[in-house]
């Protein structure tokens, strides 16, 4: 109990410390702990190196667990945090936020449960990545803790999570993961119905439920331990309903009397944690004297921090900012299995003949599990059927069921499983079926699977690959939602890149570079696959062997021209390659097209060393002309110092419609014609 109070004092005072800081315009971030403390109990049930990935009033619990670990000062990891300081031990002066590795504190920026899918992904790989044989950073019989707040589970995301987890549970998978719900009864301004969190949670397929009084330390000690050792047991997840109060408002400039009624927040006051701790300590043979000289201890402790700590170092440039986000020159490519041959059981690939798009893909996915014992396959009908388009075709039978196989219908938990599974030890290469559907899930790769190198400066990462078919092209299928030519969401996610073949002869080489960069710098790589190449032979090509890879060598800042002549330079992407070509044929037009082949970044300096042997250029974009890829391409060369004419071509800001009124606003040959007919 005296660790127990402890931590929730050193807490206490950290939120006091937070307003004075913030007062004095040296702290910048006032979203407290304070009513909450009780979830040190938590930290105290479980192990120091059970994975954490912590919502943002988790100072009991921070400061609880670095008293499990020699040589950590929570209060000055807090207060550095607090004050943007470089020398806060996770994100380094970007952002507050609980996190440090020795700690396995895994940092989270979510307030509203985005971090849940993770956690699912995490507890699902830790046991994938046993059977596959692949060491995790953390112990077989380790605990994944998730907290969150009560409003946060009647966001959707929960909800997906919570799903997830359960249907895995259905299916006798194991998933060790306990869920903290710190229910103070508010949602910011909004009170939680009354019982609603308990019904919410207690009824849950798949879960356990405890619930705990926050104010009664020992029974809220009691409870997380019989959570924690029911989940380390049965290796099954539970719910610990943790209720708590809030103290301070929702944060500093919440004024709480602006919808509640005084008496009812002075009334919280007789359910503090820290007097419930206090409670016990006095019953256990303490003074109430030394309680309170316990408490002042903290108090000096804390503001010793402050003083230390102001006025603070912080990061000083972009350049300082925006290092996590830095391309790295590690591992680049996957290089060939010594006995592929055995992955491959109707001959190698490369002496098939010509391939299409999607027989090129199903080869380099074939090659990247033979060479990488890590990578799995994940995403809907992705294991027998091989995916809508027959892209998996076959992996299932080859590689195993642990390693290739189908998830729920939520995109949302495809990406959140690849997540987890990455920060597991594994290289997930994740599906998802129509660019469209990305939609529903797209703040995964947004708020949590990009932001994660940023705000630990690149202490932890999660290098995974998401396959999506793409584009507009694909004649007589589908609306909107199998014809999608909006990239916008990706084209603005700091530290992803983005590649998108423009024939079967691209396609292996991009997989392979983009799952080397999973692999060696943890990087979040997406592959555009245009679904209208598929299948279609004119855009078939011999699959290159082993010798003819480039191991280790980066390839990813240059793009491919296809020489014609230098009327104009035809810039262009994807199903844009050969649409220009033949335009440029029928138009009588003598132009090059370069191939981009990467997206997010642009390959913008080799681009600008060739463009000015070019009078003209045209950018062939089949995206929209608002937020599409021809608006980078247009602003590189402008600032890059072209003088030439530059013109483009795109979709129109438009949804796809069905049938051939597609025609009307998606990019067409006719339309890349003319655009050339009336620029030479």
């Amino acid at each position: 109990m005296p660790q127990l109070f402890e931590a929730q004092a050193l807490s206490r005072h950290l939120d006091f410390a937070a307003r004075e800081l913030h007062a004095q315009g040296e702290g910048f971030y006032t979203i407290g702990s304070a009513g909450h403390e009780s979830n040190a109990a938590v930290a105290l049930a479980l192990r120091p190196d059970d994975p954490a990935l912590l919502h943002y009033r988790s100072g009991g619990f921070y400061c609880a667990r670095a008293s499990q670990v020699d040589g950590i000062d929570p209060v000055r990891d807090v207060v550095h945090g607090l004050t943007g300081s470089r020398k806060e031990p996770i994100s380094h002066g970007r952002h507050k936020v609980f996190g440090h590795p020795r700690l396995h504190v895994i940092p989270q920026t979510s307030t509203i449960a985005s971090h849940l899918p993770r956690a699912v992904g995490l507890a699902f790989g830790i046991h994938r990545a046993q059977r596959i044989g692949v060491t995790t950073p953390w112990p077989d019989d380790a605990v994944v803790v998730a907290s969150l707040g009560d409003a946060s589970i009647n966001h959707s995301t929960a909800v997906g999570a919570f799903n997830a987890a359960g249907h895995a549970v259905h299916q006798k998978l194991p998933l060790p993961l306990l869920v903290v719900c710190e229910d103070n009864g508010w949602g910011i301004s909004v009170p939680s119905p009354p019982g609603w969190v308990e019904e919410a949670l207690s009824t849950r397929p798949g879960f356990e439920y405890v619930a705990a009084d926050g104010a009664d330390a020992p029974a809220a000690l009691r409870a997380a331990t019989e959570a924690a050792e029911w989940v380390r047991s049965s290796r099954s997840p539970v719910f610990l309903h943790l209720r708590t109060v809030r103290f301070l408002g929702h944060a500093g400039s919440d004024a709480e009397l602006g919808y509640r009624r005084e008496r009812d927040v002075q009334a919280d006051y007789a359910r503090d944690p820290l007097l419930g701790a206090a409670r016990a300590l006095v019953d256990a043979g303490w003074s109430p004297g030394a309680v309170l000289a316990r408490y002042d201890a903290a108090r000096q402790r804390v503001a010793g921090a402050v003083r230390d700590a102001v006025p603070a170092d912080r990061l000083g440039s972009a350049e300082e900012v925006m290092r996590p986000l830095e391309r790295r020159t590690r591992a680049t490519s996957i290089a060939a299995a010594a006995d592929r041959k055995d992955s491959f059981p109707r001959g190698l690939p490369e002496e098939n003949g010509p391939l299409t798009l999607a027989q090129s893909v199903n080869a380099a996915l074939t090659d990247v599990l033979a060479a990488c014992p890590e990578a799995i396959v994940l995403g809907e009908d992705v294991g027998t059927k091989g995916g809508v388009y027959g892209v998996t075709l076959g992996l299932q039978k080859t590689f195993g069921s642990t390693r290739v196989f189908d998830t729920p219908l939520d995109e949302q938990t495809i990406l959140g499983l690849a997540l987890g599974t990455s920060l597991a030890g594994l290289l997930p290469i994740a599906e998802i079926q129509y660019l469209a559907y990305l939609h529903n899930a797209e703040d995964q790769l947004r708020g949590e699977a990009a932001t994660i190198q940023f705000f630990s400066d690149s202490q932890y990462s999660n290098g995974m690959v998401v396959r999506i078919a793409s584009l507009a092209s694909l004649k007589g299928f589908g609306g909107h939602f199998h014809n999608d030519n909006a990239i916008g969401v990706l084209r603005d996610i700091p530290g992803i890149v983005v590649a998108c073949p423009s024939s079967a002869a691209e396609a292996p080489e991009l997989l392979r570079t983009l799952a080397g960069m999973a692999a060696g710098e943890g990087r979040v790589g997406v592959l555009l696959e245009p679904t209208a190449m598929y299948h279609d032979k004119d855009h078939s090509a011999p699959y290159p062997p082993p010798e003819r890879w480039r191991p280790g060598k980066s390839d990813r800042e240059t793009g491919r021209l296809h020489w014609g002549g230098r009327e104009v330079l035809v810039v262009t992407f994807g199903n844009g390659v050969s649409m220009a070509k033949r335009a440029a044929e029928r138009a009588g037009v003598a132009a090059t097209v370069f191939d981009l082949r990467w997206l997010v970044p642009l390959p913008v300096l080799h681009l600008l060393s060739v463009v000015a042997a070019f009078p003209k250029i045209l950018v062939v974009d089949e995206t929209r002309r608002s937020g599409g890829v021809s608006e980078g391409v247009v602003t590189a060369l402008v600032e890059g110092g072209y003088t030439g004419a530059i013109r483009r071509v795109t979709a129109e800001d438009s949804f796809v419609p069905l049938g051939p009124a597609a025609a009307h606003v998606v990019l067409t040959e006719d339309d890349v014609v003319a655009a050339l007919s009336s620029f030479a």
